[in-house]
């Protein structure tokens, strides 16, 4: 253990944030997976509506997808612009 050092164990430690951070994508996906059906589902029952249903959709899906987005944004930081090792 004493081969350990102050910014090894930044570095460890954000791969291992950054790999949480990318948990974050697995609740965009299964919602937009979701919706998509859905969506798919009420345009069978109703053709006429196809319009409305597709633009209301995909704006959710727009919106769901910003959490996938910002979990990547977090990831890349921890991994590559690091800003804990300058507080070493």
């Amino acid at each position: 253990m004493s081969n350990i050092t102050n910014e090894g164990l930044i570095l460890a430690c954000s791969a291992i944030g950054a790999g949480i951070a990318m948990i974050a994508g697995v609740g965009p996906g299964i919602g937009q997976g979701i919706a998509a059906g859905h969506g798919a589902a009420a345009v069978g029952r109703n053709p006429g509506a196809r319009g409305t249903i597709m633009s209301t959709m995909l704006l959710g899906q727009a919106v769901a997808e910003t959490t996938g987005l910002y979990g990547l944004v977090i990831a890349l930081i921890l991994l590559f612009a690091n800003p804990l090792l300058g507080k070493l």
